[in-house]
């Protein structure tokens, strides 16, 4: 039996609140200037994959996402547009809804519920994102395919997006820029998924007829359906620096030839080596550079 001197425990749970610690006797104000373990973000520092370096955030930021090493690592739709028109400035065009499941598809797990978490983590209904406004001083339409949304695979929703970009380009008479990252067509989707394939191709000729310009930037990685397709129909092809570009991976390719493949084979540097790619720019200089390139091809019209 317990000695009734002895004071009772509690599970009040403001009883936390009523013990003060000795630091906090001392100096009353202690509290309020010592923040909690919580309120430091866990990701204030990233791992550079080249060398191995711990980055400081904001300074990654501030060179949008290009390690000293020289990696371009892979940034959202939202950076990429923001990085790409004049001091960041540009209206979002809504991209069409589709149906969602028109395959009721499940591997597993439904498709419905994929897309959900896809969402959830990316924070846009899809891959794709377009903006309006000026690059370089050049009025444009840019459509960017965001991979960290089920890897910028390429689906119905995908497809209606380049198509309204492209659409929009047209009737505002400006040139269509797209920035393509994707790992290709979308599984769950089947056969509708690789229609999109002919159906942007009709768009791009839709530009061709309206004499508007296509500048395509291919940045990391740009595999499968979408270099099949949209990806190698630009007027002129840009490159990120290091960027993975092709249809089939290394392995399946070696595997099927039986041979060893060249050092970087796939990579921008190698393709513009070949003539697939026409120039390799790197992320600061881009907006530069594609403004050049849209002025010479509109003739030298800027905005007003």
């Amino acid at each position: 039996m317990a000695d009734k001197n002895t004071p009772e425990k509690t599970n009040d749970k403001n009883a936390g609140e009523k013990r003060v610690g000795w630091l906090s006797r001392i100096a009353p104000g202690v509290r309020k200037i010592v923040s909690r373990r919580s309120d430091t973000p866990d990701n204030l520092w990233v791992k550079d994959p080249d060398s191995g370096e711990m980055l400081y955030r904001p300074d990654l930021e501030a060179a949008l996402w290009v390690t000293p090493s020289g990696r371009h690592m892979r940034i959202n739709a939202e950076q990429r547009l923001k990085s790409t028109f004049d001091k960041g400035r540009y209206i979002s065009i809504d991209t069409p809804d589709v149906p969602e499941d028109p395959l009721k598809f499940s591997d597993g797990k439904p498709y419905k519920d994929r897309l959900s978490a896809a969402r959830k983590a990316a924070g846009r209904k899809d891959t794709m994102a377009i903006g309006c406004g000026d690059v370089g001083g050049v009025p444009a339409v840019v459509i960017v395919q965001d991979f960290s949304f089920m890897g910028g695979s390429l689906g119905t929703a995908a497809g209606e997006a380049f198509i309204c970009a492209g659409r929009e380009a047209v009737k505002r008479g400006v040139p269509l820029v797209c920035f393509t990252a994707a790992g290709g067509a979308r599984m769950q989707e089947g056969a509708l998924s690789l229609m999109q394939m002919a159906r942007s191709t009709l768009v791009v000729q839709e530009l061709k007829a309206a004499k508007l310009p296509y500048v395509v930037v291919l940045t990391d990685p740009t595999t499968g359906g979408v270099t099949a397709s949209y990806a190698m129909l630009g007027d002129v092809h840009l490159a990120e620096p290091g960027a993975l570009i092709g249809f089939a991976g290394a392995r399946v390719i070696e595997s099927t030839i039986r041979e060893k493949l060249p050092e970087g084979f796939q990579r921008a540097e190698y393709l513009q080596a070949k003539g697939m790619v026409d120039r390799v720019v790197s992320r600061a200089d881009l907006p530069r550079e594609l403004g050049l390139i849209l002025g010479m091809l509109m003739g030298g019209k800027r905005a007003a």
